[in-house]
């Protein structure tokens, strides 16, 4: 079953699409990264949605959905998805799945509204202490396009605000965690690889309940590299219920 939705929230529409059917397991939801939409779910999302209700949607500005005159902040995003899940008549908890700057949106879902949360999964997600600890050992060029890319959603500033408030919010979660992180980034130096591993390894902290899993043989987009990975990490949180 798929329903296609758009949802008021304050001054614009959120295009969001419900799959699968609701078979008393926690319904998926699922944020992509900066700049993307629902689109970067497709290869995985029919063999999820045979396993629970999934919800994706676009963010404010993407895809199908209307721009928002709100600022374009990490703590802002959550308060508009969860203004979309009421509307939607979703109840939770939810199992919060979350790519690259999607993953610091759902970490601060979690901390902001824990009795809603009852699984993260953290795809390749962006780390609080990126731009400190990770950007200054790339390559110049590289961190140079890297700064350059902040006009498809968030500015630069706005960018770092999120970065910011998902360190303050963070706190100990009481729910199942699964840290998925990319092993094959062609353009990283093996210092840069590792380093990025330890520090997808250091989210484990933010739960009592937590597994870390390398897919060896993917880029940051671990969903279009490995599908059947995600998928794997996905079922086994589900099976917990």
């Amino acid at each position: 079953m798929t329903k296609e939705m758009f949802v008021q929230i304050s001054d614009f529409k959120l295009f969001a699409k419900l799959i699968g059917k609701n078979n008393g397991k926690p319904t998926i939801v699922m944020d992509a990264g900066y700049g993307d939409y629902s689109k970067t779910w497709d290869l995985i999302i029919s063999a999820i949605s045979m396993l629970t209700e999934v919800l994706i949607y676009d963010r404010a500005g993407l895809g199908k959905s209307e721009k928002s005159s709100n600022p374009r902040t990490s703590s802002v995003m959550v308060k508009e998805l969860n203004e979309l899940l009421k509307r939607a008549k979703l109840k939770g908890p939810y199992i919060l799945v979350g790519h690259s700057f999607g993953g610091l949106n759902m970490r601060l879902y979690a901390s902001e509204y824990p009795n809603e949360v009852c699984g993260l999964i953290l795809v390749d997600s962006t780390p609080e202490e990126y731009r400190e600890k990770f950007l200054p050992t790339m390559s110049i060029e590289f961190q140079e396009a890297y700064n350059k890319q902040f006009v498809y959603e968030s500015n630069y500033d706005e960018f770092i605000e999120s970065l910011k408030q998902v360190k303050e919010s963070r706190r100990k979660l009481n729910v199942p965690l699964i840290v998925l992180s990319a092993g094959k980034k062609a353009h990283y130096p093996k210092e840069s690889q590792e380093l990025w591993n330890e520090m997808q390894k250091e989210f484990l902290r933010i739960s009592s309940n937590s597994e870390f899993k390398v897919a060896e043989n993917s880029a940051h987009y671990i969903q279009n590299d490995e599908p059947e990975v995600v998928i794997e990490v996905i079922k086994s949180l589900i099976e917990k219920f």
